[in-house]
């Protein structure tokens, strides 16, 4: 008898299996199992019959049947009116699996719907179209704060939040804006003269041809609307407008805030200090390199990790040592770190309390980029033992390569951390701060795409980058789950 090759037996049957012989091609040597894509099923399918036990679809599942309260989501449902909407549950599970493996777009959540299977899982077989799942997503964000602190908990109780060590960092992610789409102060200025001219030109055309346009036009329209390329250039130039006033009023609060905080400084009365910042207001200038996008006025030009400017949010994270789990988030406008420190702190103190956890972090960690003499003076009374890299020393400022001894009671701050940094235990502490931080950002941009996001203005992409944040923690979970076995 002829002998059968390796993966050809795969496709004989076996001993023991129900054999349905098909009918071979005329010539065929071999007889096969029965291969018929028109054969209906003889009892009704079963949806769990579709995925492994492990599956994380699986998971995400019954997390959301069993563990998460999704009661503030029906509750803005009790006055709407119109066709029945879609199950909360049904449209969470498909937001939290999608930002889980990095789909991101309701249109391709749309399209996975009809032809993935874990994502038909999970919908029931039912494929809600994308405008669907973009107002679900938009109409929710304010709900996604309370659903990173019901799967914070999961993970305390699930003793992955051990407080020992926890470090803070800040990435940039991108923003759903071209910077094609942008303009500069100056230039705004330029344009917004000449596209008045323009408009003014061709009003007085438009209304020195009135008779001739009206027989243009016929009997349907009136004949005074403006004509499509004059509609587009005032438009234009009310944009440039808006985005003008924007970049002067931001001009004008940073002017206030800086003069404010010099008068301060230097001992004034405050009513002294309101009339110094109400005169650095008023003569205020915005620079005229100052840009401002039209399609998210929110995002700000930033250097992301490659080297090269876009627009762009800074996202913020406070990340326990023990399993990476995402303690506190934020995402603000600011480009730099330094103004961010204290209020992340303040931020993950009111986290914990709000997830039920009394104890506070012992050390957090942070880079160079939150130092300043005003951090670390603030830092110092705090239970939670804050260490910042000091970067470069000023002009003057002295640090012990072997500390030891008292402490000069002369020190600045920032001396007195960079003594603390070079103890042993200082040493200890900041060398593990990169492992702690560093790999969940690359993890939430490599396998959940949180690298650009797709919301825009600042509460969109805050709430999109919370989102990103929580299918993180929840793949945390997922992955120490004894009985999960496939990603």
């Amino acid at each position: 008898m002829t002998s059968v090759a390796a993966d050809e037996r795969l496709f004989t049957p076996q001993e023991g299996d129900p054999i349905e012989v098909a009918t071979a091609p005329a010539g065929a040597a071999k007889t096969f199992r029965r291969y018929d894509q028109a054969q209906c099923f003889l009892l009704p399918p079963s949806l769990e019959d579709w995925l492994p036990a492990g599956h994380t679809a699986r998971f995400i599942s019954e997390t959301v049947e069993d563990a998460l309260d999704l009661s503030a989501i029906y509750a803005s449902y009790e006055s709407a009116t119109g066709a029945p909407p879609f199950d909360p549950r049904l449209m969470t599970k498909l937001l939290l699996y999608g930002y889980s493996v990095g789909v991101t777009s309701s249109r391709e959540i749309e399209r996975r719907c009809v032809v993935d299977v874990a994502f038909r899982y999970l919908s029931a077989n039912v494929v809600p179209d994308y405008r669907s799942v973009a107002r679900f997503r938009r109409r929710h964000l304010g709900a996604l704060e309370d659903l990173f602190t019901q799967v914070l908990v999961l993970c305390h109780r699930a003793g992955l939040v051990s407080l020992g060590r926890v470090a803070l960092d800040g990435t940039k992610v991108k923003a759903a804006a071209s910077r094609h789409r942008a303009m500069s102060y100056e230039r705004m200025a330029r344009a917004e003269a000449e596209l008045r001219k323009e408009v003014a030109a061709m009003l007085g055309e438009a209304e020195a041809t009135d008779l001739a346009e009206d027989a243009a036009f016929g009997e349907d329209r009136r004949g005074d609307e403006l004509p499509v390329e004059l509609a587009t250039k005032e438009g234009r130039r009310r944009a440039i407008l808006a985005a003008k006033a924007a970049i002067e009023a931001e001009a004008k609060e940073k002017a206030e805030h800086e003069a404010a905080d010099k008068a301060r400084r230097k001992g004034k009365p405050e009513d002294e200090v309101e009339q110094d910042a109400k005169a650095a207001g008023e003569a205020a200038v915005p620079s005229p390199r100052a840009q401002r996008s039209f399609t998210d006025a929110d995002a700000r030009i930033m250097k992301t990790a490659d080297g090269s400017f876009h627009y762009a949010y800074s996202a913020q994270a406070v990340v326990d040592e023990a399993h990476q789990v995402i303690v506190s988030t934020d995402l603000v406008q600011q480009p730099t770190d330094v103004n961010q420190l204290l209020p992340m702190i303040e931020q993950t103190t009111e986290q914990l309390a709000a997830a039920g956890i009394t104890i506070v972090p012992k050390v957090l960690l942070a880079d160079a980029g939150y130092c300043s003499n005003d951090n670390l003076a603030a830092t110092a009374e705090l239970e939670t033992e804050v260490l910042v890299a000091t970067g470069r020393m000023k002009h003057g400022e002295v640090i012990d390569a072997a500390p030891r001894g008292r402490i000069p009671n002369d020190a600045t701050p920032r001396e007195r951390m960079a003594r603390r940094l070079r103890t042993k235990t200082g040493r200890a502490h900041y060398a593990r701060r990169k492992a702690i931080v560093e790999p969940v950002f690359g993890q939430m941009k490599t396998r959940q795409r949180a690298g650009a996001l797709r919301l825009r203005g600042l509460e969109g992409a805050r709430g999109e980058w919370l989102l990103h944040a929580l299918c993180h923690n929840l793949r945390k979970l997922a992955n120490a789950a004894p009985a999960l076995v496939v990603a």
